[in-house]
């Protein structure tokens, strides 16, 4: 829809990624639609500035976050049905992907206004590229809970999905957030990815427990993605389970008997759990 060069810059909101670190990653097209919209909205306009600065883009810039509401949202939409064209930036990265514009991006395109992406730098992508692991198939889960129960969970949800997983992770909290990966997901192959394309960029590969341990990892600095390989097909039939759980429960009641079969059968323990009781009521 839009291009670089002497083509007019049609109207629309361009979901604009900028980049994550090395500010060479920003494309040409990106810088085009940049100095040509009429309205940057940026997540922070003080990061946004740095950018727009090193590339001599003088656009209006304003504030656009995750606190904007609705009377925002409804002011952007209308310079959009005047014919506006509206760049959406976050602070690095793709917008949306961990990042504020969902609740813009969606009122727009129920508007039935036109959402232009111009595609670029991701973190989750670069982590998941150079991580080692399966890439045909992967779910991208954010960012876990801070606290260790809430993570753990989380983490149960993720337990029989297929497939590679990817989460993002602050410095202080990944010690403890590797460790309970390894005690739900299990002991899977997994890669750390830290300031990717910045000048300490860094990638550890080695099993959960072992990144865990690693000291490299104890107080980490930066932006931290979390690649975690597939667990092991789980060959137990639907009979074989209920089997084994009802065992289970006989032997340790229904919650400690749903955590041990979980474990062992890779499946969620919140669904073993609520499984065991019906057992144990039917009884």
């Amino acid at each position: 829809m839009s291009g670089t060069g002497d083509k007019p810059l049609e109207a629309g909101l361009y979901v604009v990624s900028t980049p994550i670190g090395n500010l060479g990653d920003l494309s040409f097209r990106a810088l085009d639609v940049l100095k040509r919209a009429d309205l940057i909205l940026a997540e922070d306009t003080r990061v946004a500035a740095k950018l727009l600065s090193a590339y001599g883009v003088k656009t209006r810039v304003e504030r656009y976050d995750d606190h904007a509401d609705a009377a925002r949202t409804a002011q952007v939409l209308d310079r959009l049905k005047e014919g506006a064209r509206v760049a959406l930036v976050s602070d690095a990265g793709t917008p949306l992907v961990s990042d504020p514009g969902y609740r813009l991006v969606s009122a727009a395109a129920a508007a039935a206004l036109p959402v232009i992406p111009v595609p670029g730098a991701s973190a989750l992508l670069a982590a998941l590229a150079i991580s080692g692991l399966p890439t045909d198939r992967f779910t991208f889960a954010g960012f876990a809970p801070p606290k260790s129960a809430a993570r753990r969970g989380f983490l149960e949800a993720f337990v029989g999905l297929p497939g590679t997983l990817v989460f993002y992770e602050t410095g202080p909290r990944l010690k403890d957030s590797l460790t309970d990966m390894a005690s739900v997901l299990g002991d899977r192959p997994a890669a750390v990815c830290r300031e990717l394309t910045k000048l300490y960029e860094t990638c550890i590969r080695a099993p959960l427990s072992v990144l865990a341990e690693d000291p490299r990892l104890d107080t980490p600095k930066g932006e931290i993605v979390v690649v975690i390989g597939p667990g092991e097909a789980a060959a137990a039939s639907e009979d074989e389970v209920e089997r084994a759980l009802i065992e289970a429960v006989e032997r340790l009641g229904p919650s400690a008997g749903a955590a041990e079969v979980a474990k062992a059968y890779r499946r969620p323990k919140r669904e073993l759990y609520q499984r065991a009781l019906a057992l144990k009521g039917a009884r």
